[in-house]
């Protein structure tokens, strides 16, 4: 009976009770399950170290153009590496996706043409999303291009520093960690 009433205590102050201290305690819950629960469960279960990322950058946008459009103005970079409109029109995210976008990634055990990869780089503080335009099948490198950028990346990317492939765009919802971040100067 003790327990019973002890855990209806604690619903009533962490659901019902509208304090300072109820909602500290909440907004620290929260922080807890996501980062001990629910992200590691993510983890595991998409085979990934970093399922969910944040985009952070412009470099995958369209500006919001329509495919045809967007090709036409960029047709000239991609035929040149031997990429057409319709190859290109066969791959995930053909319209790009957008600063602020959350993309839920899954481990990239096989990488191919078109595939949007995060990867690790020692130049950058943060990982890079950009979509793979060649990929060398001898040494297993890749080059890769933001859909919004002039040129390729300037190195070659290795297998080891794929972090995982896009697999789904959550439109938005990554503002929030982008807005935290400057907030705290990050």
């Amino acid at each position: 009976m003790d327990i019973t009433l002890s855990l209806k205590k604690v619903y009533h102050f962490l659901f019902k009770e509208d304090s300072v201290l109820s909602w500290i305690v909440n907004l620290v819950l929260a922080f807890v399950l996501v980062k001990f629960i629910i992200y590691p469960g993510l983890s595991l279960l998409l085979g990934t170290s970093l399922p969910l990322v944040a985009v952070v950058s412009g470099s995958m946008e369209h500006n919001g153009l329509d495919f045809d459009s967007w090709w036409e103005e960029n047709k000239e970079y991609y035929e040149a590496q031997g990429i057409s409109q319709e190859m290109f029109s066969s791959y995930r995210f053909t319209n790009g996706f957008d600063k602020g976008d959350v993309m839920i990634l899954v481990g990239a055990e096989s990488v191919v043409l078109g595939d949007v990869i995060v990867y690790s780089s020692a130049t950058h503080q943060y990982p890079i999303i950009h979509r793979v335009i060649y990929i060398d099948e001898e040494t297993l490198e890749y080059e890769l291009k933001g859909d919004n950028n002039l040129g390729a990346d300037p190195l070659l990317v290795s297998d080891s520093q794929v972090l995982g492939k896009a697999l789904y765009r959550i439109p938005k919802i990554g503002w929030v960690k982008i807005w935290f971040a400057e907030l705290i100067g990050g």
